[in-house]
């Protein structure tokens, strides 16, 4: 908006040209120097004019005629900042030179226009302070090409999930698997009421420490789809994230199978108890059911995430309804004598004291202890990371990736527990079957003879005190099926993110997304393949202890992962998650790796010689990435620590080496000089080649 009035310079009226707003007439010297001699100010010369020339006011005066063809020959000379626009005046005397004075702006009471006072205000408020990295670096244009990248992703229209259907959902469904409904009766045959509690609570404490740690990381930035891989390649580096993400893959491909052995055996119980078979009611019938189911579960997942979680959906419905009808069951005791003959007696102080110690026994040639048992049950609280593993598909992986497991742990651990104990406490260890031995107890006795009943010989327990039996099956069908889907979902997922990152030769071609959800079919593929091939086993105890190493390995390094990063403390670990702590992460590696070992010490050395040879291979490689690990940030402060040690060490003539700073320009220019001052220090002390160069001034923003 135009000023209205007349302009002053220096209190005396200037009047405005007609030809230009920024030009003004000549101004009268003799009352402009009568005032400025009045405060002080001293005169100016006469036929003082503006100069617009290259569009900038300046201040030209005038020292007489005799000077006006030397004063025409000089050329304009404005001084002007690009911020802050400003008028000096330039004045000739005779037999000088040009002379400038002061500024203008210090000399009138009226600022002269500036381009700020034109801008919207909107764009002032928006803009945006360049950083450091920018300035150095011109990196603005690459923040825009992430911000592009993660505003096109967010238009994408990808399938994103929150902390309850994301994470908590397919953590629990993951955990109540197979080892729920025909295993954990076993653990307490084992192991009795008190060692089997303990086993859960093992069990627990591993996973919530583990979870603790994952939490931490988390929610220490943005994390991408790979989940566990993703988590620790940017902690500890490309090649512990290079291991641990193909072994965690391998894992959770394996876990398909044994989740589907699981469902098959469940499927071959119900068959025989109905006398119907395929072709044996045996192995062959369990890989015939197992290849079918899970090919039924690829075309779930080939559908794509959405269909995938709404399956998850209703299956945890109906294992939550089975999960009732158990606890219904254990307290009403049994409905006919002959579930009591089975051995559901209904809940019994005196049993219960019975079963509370371990009665470990032989099965299929193998003594058992706590650690094999142990072993067998763990496979069933390892399913805390499924919804850590597609974390590219939650809407806040830092906020939902914690909340959701640890609830999920909670109840699946208490849940363990009421099952532990009533089954502990209903259930006799032997049973006969025979209804005419109730009376006194005879079912129960199976001294010289061979029982087929109990919690030691069937793994139909939950069937069998069960309100509605049929509810049973259809809660086991859900449970293993729910956690080999979370697997066959799992597995594709790291690997896509590990192929992608290009750390390991001739997998590339499996990481190709499809779909606007990048949906890795091509690792789909391949996970199931390697599943139906130990499906063909067809023996689950035989798959759970391999499984229990690899997750157990897994869990070793996210927890070492989190204690290394807060020993360390680099300027990138800055957690939101709170609830962690550096030694109980420490104790939780040393755990898990003791376990390892108590486990199958043969099986435990496999492992980590295979993760061993997976992390040389990454490290031969040498990929080309820079993740910030805490590797580097270790490498540093020992260095630091080191050198701080010899500063405060007195230098002995024993020790001394010399430290040469060699000017020889670009060592490429003068090779005969550094290989010269290399004859000094013969590769044992500090050689350092310098080179001056002349740049540009650096023009500050």
């Amino acid at each position: 908006m135009p000023l209205k009035g007349p302009r002053k310079l220096s209190g005396v009226p200037i009047e405005l040209s007609e030809q230009s707003r920024f030009r003004v007439n000549r101004i009268d010297s003799v009352a402009l120097g009568m005032h400025r001699d009045d405060k002080g100010l001293g005169s100016l010369p006469e036929d003082e004019v503006l100069d617009t020339t290259n569009g900038h006011a300046n201040l030209a005066f005038d020292s007489g005629d005799e000077d006006d063809e030397s004063r025409d020959a000089l050329p304009p000379m404005p001084v002007t900042n690009s911020r802050r626009p400003s008028l000096q005046y330039q004045y000739t005397l005779a037999g000088s030179g040009t002379v400038y004075g002061g500024n203008l702006v210090q000399q009138t009471r009226e600022a002269l226009p500036r381009l700020d006072n034109y801008r919207d205000l909107a764009s002032i408020a928006a803009g945006h302070r360049p950083t450091l990295d920018e300035l150095r670096e011109n990196a603005k244009f690459e923040k825009a090409v992430e911000q592009g990248e993660a505003q096109e992703e967010a238009q994408s229209g990808a399938v994103k999930f929150g902390w309850i259907q994301g994470v908590l959902v397919r953590c629990l469904l993951n955990i109540w698997g197979v080892m729920l409904f025909l295993r954990l009766s076993w653990v307490v045959a084992q192991a009795g009421i008190i060692e089997a509690c303990v086993v859960v609570l093992l069990s627990a404490t591993v996973t919530t420490l583990t979870a603790l740690s994952m939490s931490a990381i988390s929610t220490n930035g943005l994390v991408k789809g790979g989940g566990i891989y993703f988590m620790i390649s940017r902690s500890l580096g490309p090649e512990f994230g290079a291991a641990v993400g193909l072994v965690f893959s391998m894992a959770n491909a394996v876990g398909v199978a044994l989740h589907t052995v699981g469902f098959a055996e469940s499927m071959n119980d119900m068959l025989r108890s109905m006398d119907v078979k395929i072709i044996d009611n045996s192995t062959n019938d369990i890989r015939i059911v197992g290849t079918i189911a899970v090919t039924i579960l690829l075309a779930i997942c080939i559908i794509g995430m959405e269909w995938e979680s709404k399956a998850q959906v209703g299956l945890l419905v109906i294992l939550l309804f089975a999960i009732v009808d158990f606890l219904i069951g254990g307290f009403l005791g049994p409905l006919d004598d002959t579930e009591m003959a089975k051995g559901f007696v209904g809940l019994n102080a005196t049993l219960f004291v019975n079963n509370l110690k371990p009665d470990f026994r032989v099965v299929d040639g193998k003594m058992h202890n706590f650690f094999s048992v142990f072993s067998i049950f763990f496979p069933s609280a390892t399913g805390i990371l499924a919804g850590a593993n597609i974390s590219g598909d939650l809407k806040d992986p830092s906020s939902n990736i914690p909340k959701g497991t640890l609830l999920a742990i909670l109840l699946t651990t208490l849940s363990y527990l009421a099952f532990v104990v009533i089954a502990g406490a209903a259930v006799v260890r032997d049973a006969s079957g025979n209804v005419m031995e109730i009376a006194g107890w005879q079912f129960a006795n199976c001294t010289g003879r061979h029982c087929d009943w109990g919690l030691h010989n069937s793994f139909q327990v939950m069937e069998l005190v069960s309100v509605f039996g049929p509810l049973i099956y259809a809660g086991c069908f859900a449970a293993t099926l729910s956690s080999a889907l979370a697997c066959l979902v799992s597995a594709p997922k790291v690997f896509q993110a590990l192929c992608k990152d290009k750390l390991y030769p001739y997998i590339e071609w499996f990481g190709k997304g499809y779909g606007k959800g990048g949906e890795a079919y091509r690792a789909y593929v391949l996970t199931f393949v390697i599943g139906v091939c130990f499906i063909l086993i067809g023996d689950l105890n035989a798959i759970a202890p391999l499984i229990s190493n690899f997750y157990l390995a897994s869990y070793t390094l996210v927890n070492f992962c989190t204690f290394h990063a807060s020993l360390t403390k680099p300027i990138g670990w800055r957690p939101t998650f709170k609830y962690y702590n550096t030694w109980l992460s420490l104790l939780a590696t040393i755990i898990c790796v003791s376990i390892m070992f108590l486990i199958s010490w043969v099986t435990a050395l496999i492992t980590f010689i295979a993760v061993i040879t997976l992390y040389l291979i990454v490290m031969y490689r040498k990929p080309d990435v820079n993740w910030g690990s805490t590797t580097q940030a270790q490498t540093y402060s020992a260095a630091m620590g080191q050198l701080q040690k010899l500063d405060s060490q007195q230098e002995h003539v024993k020790n001394y080496r010399p430290q040469i700073l060699v000017f020889c320009g670009r060592p490429s220019a003068r090779p005969t000089l550094v290989e010269y001052a290399n004859l000094i220090t013969k590769n044992l002390a500090l050689l350092i080649c310098g080179n001056i160069e002349k740049v540009s001034k650096i023009v500050r923003i």
